[in-house]
């Protein structure tokens, strides 16, 4: 694991998910009221959106999406740790990371190896004090319809993108109930909602992912943890450039998708920050699809 900045004092009421006070901007005591009472105004829309003083763990994030909703996150105050088993890679990112001024740092694990996740989350906890926002976007494809697909290859894209998913959540979320704050964005898919052809693994274990990120809202929820999912689209990448050069898949997707267009990376963004803020503390168990309006429309 690198870091490449000193850690900040961690403040307690730029850490908790449920402010309260002038610290915070929004309302309270004789303070009370908003624009829309006629009351003072004497909280901020914006400061809601901060992630100040905050720790995100964000899985796969050394390329692709996973890369770009970490830079949101630090964008907004958060720092974050890029996570993947390609150290190189991440410990170039963590650098383009820092070069930026943003607090970054990497931590090399394998989301589904249990003592590797142990491990990795106990020296971020020595370090930081533990992770209050844990991005699970870590995930791997393969094309391939279902009758060719031999079991090695199920249960590997299952485990990464399910289970390993429930590991590492398990354990923040462990530290997250002691401190009874704490934040989790599941990276769910166009495919928790839609079939397609020669993804059939992993759209159970995107579907998967779905139902357990309202099983953990059911099981976390009183403990003022927030579990929510995102579920994006087609979006453009590195990873799906050959789709993108597919004259016939482009066709397609810019007349099914009633945007008319890809998604570019960045446009998840928005969705995560109200997620992972306190902006969302009162939204739980629910999945934002960011797809161009795709599963809106037959």
């Amino acid at each position: 694991m690198s870091q490449q900045n000193s850690p900040r004092d961690r403040q307690d009421s730029a850490q908790s998910g449920s402010h309260t006070g002038a610290e915070s901007g929004w309302p309270t005591g004789s303070q009370s009221g908003s624009p829309t009472d006629g009351g003072p105004e004497v909280w901020s829309v914006f400061e809601r959106f901060r992630l100040t003083g905050r720790t995100a763990l964000i899985t796969g994030s050394y390329r692709g999406l996973g890369l770009v909703l970490a830079e949101g996150l630090a964008q907004a105050g958060a720092r974050v740790i890029l996570n993947g088993r390609n150290r190189e890679g991440l410990e170039r990112a963590a650098d383009r990371f820092t070069a930026r001024g943003y607090q970054a740092g990497s931590s090399c694990f394998d989301i589904g190896d249990e003592a590797q996740v142990d491990a990795a989350l106990s020296e971020l906890e020595e370090r930081y004090g533990g992770v209050d926002i844990l991005v699970n976007n870590a995930g791997i494809q393969r094309r391939e319809r279902l009758e060719d697909v031999d079991l090695a290859t199920w249960r590997r894209i299952l485990d990464t993108n399910l289970t390993g998913a429930f590991i590492v959540a398990r354990r923040v979320a462990a530290r997250m109930i002691r401190e009874r704050r704490g934040k989790i964005v599941n990276i769910c898919s166009l495919a928790s909602e839609l079939g397609r052809q020669g993804i059939g693994p992993y759209s159970a274990a995107k579907g998967g992912l779905k139902m357990l990120t309202r099983a953990m809202c059911a099981d976390w929820a009183a403990h003022n943890i927030q579990v929510n999912a995102i579920g994006p689209g087609f979006f453009l990448t590195e990873l799906t450039q050959a789709l993108a050069d597919n004259r016939d898949f482009n066709a397609w997707l810019t007349a099914r998708a009633p945007a008319g267009r890809w998604g570019e990376p960045r446009e998840l963004v928005g969705a995560l920050l109200l997620l992972a803020s306190s902006a969302g503390d009162y939204i739980n168990g629910h999945m934002i699809m960011v797809d161009g309006g795709v599963h809106a429309v037959m």
